[in-house]
Order: structure tokens, then sequence, then C-alpha cells
């Protein structure tokens, strides 16, 4: 790819990880177990602590790949080669966190695509007001999963050449 692409595409997903970082932090400053357990009857304290625990570590690679982002741009000239290799990182610490969470408190449903449903589906009953947050977040990553795909190989590829 050029560096024209690959830098439209770090401006992009610096967007994409800007706003994520602020959805995020914004619910998780917000949002408490106690509150959940108020709000969700029957909920599970342990589940919600493993909720939690997801979300903020997804903040933090989020927030990682935003500053390596960052960076990237501010160099002059671009420097496509540090770039790719940032993508690469961000499609696999952000997207792939999101979409499978350590802890595996909620999963993708690979068949949301034909249903056109959401595709994060939890073990447990959430409140609301996690499932609104992560489904304003569902599309922003679905988007940027796609666009970033083609680093979960190629650079991998390229990687295993220059040895």
């Amino acid at each position: 790819m050029g560096n024209a692409i690959v830098k439209a595409q770090t401006e992009q997903v610096e967007r994409f990880l800007g706003n994520v970082v602020n959805e995020l932090n914004t619910f998780l400053n917000h949002a408490t177990i106690s509150s959940f357990l108020n709000e969700e009857a029957g909920g599970e304290e342990e589940y919600y602590e493993d909720l939690f625990r997801n979300l903020r570590r997804l903040s933090v690679y989020c927030e990682e790949g935003l500053e390596a982002c960052k960076i990237v741009l501010q160099n002059e000239p671009f420097r496509k080669p540090a770039a790719e290799k940032a993508l690469y990182k961000i499609y696999h610490q952000c997207i792939e966190e999101f979409y499978n969470p350590k802890t595996d408190v909620w999963y993708e449903d690979s068949r949301s695509a034909y249903t056109g449903k959401n595709a994060i589906k939890y073990r447990h009953a959430v409140p609301a007001t996690l499932q609104t947050m992560i489904a304003s977040l569902e599309s922003g990553f679905q988007e940027i999963r796609e666009e970033l795909e083609y680093y979960e190989t190629d650079y991998r590829t390229k990687m295993i050449q220059s040895k």
C-alpha cells in the first residue's frame, strides 16, 4: 500500500480510537459495580467485576493505540513501516479485545451479519447502560476491523520475509 493510503488509515483509526477512549472512559468514570447490581436484578457481582476489568483493559489498549497513531502522524516525513506496525498492533489489541475479551464476558455472534442485529452477546444479563454503550461502539469497531484486516496477514508476512 502507498504512503497516502496508510496515512489516511492511520488518521481514520486515530479519530476512531479517540471516540472509543472518550466513550469508554466516560462510561467507566460514571458506572460502578454497585450501580450495576442495583440496576440489574439478579446480577452477579463477580461477572460485573470481569466486565469492568475487560472494559478497563480495552480502554488502556485503545489509549495506547491512539498515542501510537498520534506519534506516527506527527513524524515528518511520514514513516509507513512505523504506521503499519502500529495498525497491526491496534488490530490485535483493540479490535481483537473488543470482539474476544480475555475472560469471555461477551462474545461475537457470527450470525449477526445475516440478521442485522448487534454482534456482541453477553454471557449473563447486563444493565441497559452497558448494552447501549457497547452497541454505540460496535459499528465503528466493525468498520475499522474491515479496514485493518489487511494487516492481519500482510504485516506478519513482511516481517517473516525480512528475517
